[in-house]
Formats: C-alpha cells, sequence, structure tokens
C-alpha cells in the first residue's frame, strides 16, 4: 500500500513555478507581488453535509477549487496560491486520480499553483485554503454597499437547488433538464474574471453560497442598509422557469450557485454591463439599496412577498423549503 507521502508525490505535487518554495517542505515560501495585499479564504467541504460519498470524484475536485475560488472572486482577487488538506477513510488510488485530475485541472484554468496541505485518516473531508492579491484599497467588500446602489448578480440562480431536489427524489427532471442543474451544482463557474472587471465600479460583492436572500443579507447586515428585489427581475435556471412554485425556495434560498451579487452605483449601468460582456458573463439588475434596514422581495403588483427560508445554515435548517 502507497504511504501518505508517496501518494502526496503522485496526485499532487508539481514543479513550483511561482512559489519561492512549494509542496514538500515544512512550509511553502510565496512572495506576494508588490503593491498588492493577499486575500485568503478556507472552506470544508465534508462527505454528507456538502457532498454525498458516491459523488464522481473529478468532479468534486472541480468543486472542491471553485468555491474557494468563487470567494476571491467576489473580492475582486487574482487566484495565485492554494492549499488542499485531504481526510480519507481509505487511501483509495482511483479516487485520488479524478480528484487531484478535477482539482488540478481547475487550478491550471485559473492559474493558482498548490503549494501545501496535509493528508490524513479519517472521515471524508476536504479542506481548502486559498490565497489571491488584489491591489491595495480596492477590494470588494461586504461593508460598502450605499443607498441607492443597483443590486445586481451574475449568471442564472437556482439550478444548482434545483439539481440537488432531484437527487433527494424532490423534484423530478428530464434527462436534459437534470444534465443541466446537476451541472450546475457539481461543476460551478467562479466568477473571477467579472470579480476583476468589478474593481472600481461596484462598492461592494459577496458569492451566492447559501442562496440569494442569506447572502445578499451578509452585505445588507455589514453595510447597515436595506434592499428591495423585484422578484420578476431574478434571473433563473431555464428548468426553474418552468416550475415556478420552487422559484422561491430555489432561486432565492437555494444554495450552490457561486454567482455574484454585487452593488454599484446607478450610473455605473453602462460600464458594468460592458465590463460583464467583456468577460462574457451575463449581469442583472435586480433591485435597489435603500436606507430602510431589512429585505423586500416585491411582486409584480410592488406588493411585498412573504420570503422562504433565508438560505442554509450549518448548525440551523439544512434544507430550504419547498415553495413558499
Amino acid at each position: 500500500m502507497a504511504s501518505e507521502f508517496d501518494l502526496i508525490a503522485r496526485y499532487f505535487t508539481r514543479p513550483a513555478r511561482t512559489a519561492a518554495l512549494g509542496v514538500g517542505d515544512d512550509a511553502a515560501l510565496l512572495r506576494p507581488t508588490p503593491g498588492m495585499e493577499l486575500a485568503i479564504s478556507a472552506d470544508m467541504l465534508v462527505s454528507g453535509q456538502h457532498f454525498f460519498p458516491d459523488d464522481d470524484p473529478e468532479k468534486l475536485g472541480h468543486k472542491a477549487l471553485a468555491v474557494n475560488l468563487s470567494d476571491l472572486a467576489a473580492m475582486g482577487a487574482l487566484p495565485r496560491w492554494v492549499l488542499l488538506s485531504l481526510a480519507l477513510p481509505t487511501a483509495d488510488e482511483a479516487w485520488l486520480a479524478g480528484f487531484s485530475r478535477g482539482f488540478l485541472s481547475l487550478a491550471e484554468a485559473f492559474g493558482v499553483e498548490l503549494v501545501g496541505g496535509d493528508t490524513t485518516r479519517g472521515p471524508l473531508n476536504i479542506s481548502v485554503t486559498i490565497l489571491g492579491e488584489v491591489e491595495v484599497g480596492r477590494a470588494l467588500r461586504r461593508d460598502a454597499a450605499q443607498v441607492g446602489d443597483d443590486i445586481w448578480v451574475s449568471g442564472e440562480l437556482g439550478g444548482a437547488a434545483l439539481g440537488l431536489q432531484h437527487l433527494l427524489g424532490q423534484t423530478r427532471l428530464s434527462g436534459p433538464a437534470a444534465a443541466a442543474c446537476l451541472s450546475r451544482l457539481h461543476e460551478p463557474i467562479p466568477r473571477v474574471a467579472l470579480g476583476r472587471e468589478l474593481l472600481g465600479l461596484a462598492h461592494a460583492a459577496i458569492d451566492i453560497s447559501d442562496g440569494l436572500l442569506a447572502d445578499l443579507g451578509h452585505i445588507l447586515e455589514h453595510s447597515q442598509i436595506g434592499a428591495r428585489i423585484d422578484l420578476a427581475a431574478v434571473p433563473t435556471a431555464p428548468d426553474l422557469q418552468q416550475l415556478p412554485n420552487l422559484i422561491g425556495a430555489c432561486a432565492l434560498a437555494g444554495g450552490d450557485d457561486y454567482e455574484l451579487c454585487f452593488s454599484a452605483p446607478a450610473n455605473h449601468r453602462n460600464r458594468i454591463l460592458a465590463a460583464a460582456d467583456a468577460v462574457s458573463t451575463r449581469v442583472t439588475r435586480i433591485g435597489v439599496m435603500v436606507p430602510d434596514r431589512g429585505l423586500k422581495v416585491l411582486d409584480e403588483q410592488g406588493n411585498s412577498l412573504a420570503l422562504p427560508l433565508t438560505g442554509y445554515d450549518h448548525f440551523g435548517i439544512s434544507q430550504p423549503a419547498m415553495g413558499w
């Protein structure tokens, strides 16, 4: 049986390109770019909590890195280095080959260098720490939204949550619809390029991991303002549009979309659209920041709707409600 160090060497060791010292020593040595500050984020994916034990390991490798890249995208940061720690029930080399292929393929696509981590025996648990760089004083933050800002989201919402409902047997999707939603769930696209384009244009941003209402709520809390959202403007996944009773649960309260929600001055609308077009990403204006605290979702007649559950909570409600 291969040792821990054999597995690291075989599946995760690559020559250092940008790090002064990468995998193989007690710590990595990094050289941040002058004039930049570090943006650092860490996430855990726990078997049975964030993914199913029999999920495709290659797609799981992709997602493990993608959700961390999404955190940097929300800050407008450029990804540079990543550390990966794995707790594994057994040294399953077929699983490790698939996982490392998905993880390192996405790392290569975004120019991220794996510089260290750890492995141990235990219940399947994936822990990733990512480091990026952003120009000093320019990072997008949750506490910088202003009254009168437009509220925007990238992409479409609800597809990942709908895919999860399909897997749980709570909704049945056709073959093509299931494939599209499961792709959104298992292989999210981190909006790093859009985040970089938003520097100097947007005031605040967050990635949508726990649901639009929950994550926008974090911006409101930190910025100490409120928001009004037009439900009809929220861009939903095509397959969700055929299931209007699930829009609240999936598009508003569902997680795992990893799109960006951001606020920007109204006089930047054309520049926002041009920036998004430059990186081939759809963005949609869905509401406005207001002085009164709280979050309202309005129907087409301007009536305030009763909200679904606000989103995923690791220590509270684990699944969004089905419908309003």
